[in-house]
């Protein structure tokens, strides 16, 4: 690993911006264990991306990558029910949908370069 903190890794900054979002965007919301769980959802990408980084291993890393992933995808679910359930404007919904969906694609293809340094 050629970066010297886990600051500077795009996927931890994309997705520290996209937990910044969902906690300004959900703030209000009186809805408290689907708040809860959204941002909890959402702080556990980029603290998994740090945690990963941290290992020192590309193979652990990939692994707390994956992990990230996952936490990506319960992330969009959730902004898929609370667009049904009228928790966000349509506007913070799409914006949110397409900062998630940023993450998780830069968060899969780093977990694929790291994966073709082994082969």
């Amino acid at each position: 690993m050629s970066t010297q903190s886990f600051k500077n890794i795009i996927a931890w900054q994309k997705a520290a911006d996209l937990a910044v979002l969902v906690y300004r965007d959900f703030k209000e919301c009186k809805d408290y264990s689907f708040r809860d769980q959204i941002q909890r959802a959402t702080i556990s990408i980029s603290n998994n991306i740090a945690e990963g980084y941290a290992k020192r291993s590309d193979k652990a890393f990939r692994n707390y990558l994956m992990i990230a992933k996952g936490s990506c995808a319960e992330v969009e679910s959730m902004l898929i029910i609370a667009e049904r359930l009228d928790y966000l404007t349509v506007s913070q919904h799409k914006d949110l949908i397409e900062h998630t969906e940023e993450v998780g694609k830069i968060i899969s293809g780093f977990a694929k370069k790291l994966q073709a340094k082994d082969y």
